[in-house]
């Protein structure tokens, strides 16, 4: 497939997602800024996914932080299997009192850092 027909259905499918100002994350239930916005397949494209939702840019990192892709088409395909997983939860407690613009950039665990 084409650079430019690619580029187009990328665009039409986030134009498919919410985009007024009262999107809400999925995963600390705080406001997104427009800045902040990472769209997340809940499966990974490489797992054969499709579907997408708006999360904060730095809870997306994090999950990306913590997990590889089999581990999340496998066990975490949703916000509630996510928060599930302890250091999963343990992060969104503790960014749930930060402010909606806050943005660290998360490191890798060890667990993800040994792929191959």
């Amino acid at each position: 497939m084409g650079g430019r027909i690619r580029k187009q259905r990328l665009a039409e499918r986030l134009d498919a997602l919410p985009r007024s100002d009262d999107v809400v994350c999925p995963l600390c239930q705080r406001f997104i800024p427009p800045a902040q916005r990472d769209a997340h397949h809940w499966v990974p494209k490489s797992k054969g996914g499709r579907s997408t939702d708006w999360l904060h840019r730095l809870c997306h990192r994090q999950i990306h932080a913590l997990l590889n892709e089999t581990e999340l088409a496998r066990s975490y395909a949703s916000a509630e299997a996510l928060l599930s997983h302890p250091d999963m939860a343990r992060f969104v407690a503790w960014v749930k009192t930060k402010p909606p613009d806050f943005y660290e950039h998360p490191r890798k665990s060890r667990h993800v850092r040994r792929r191959p």
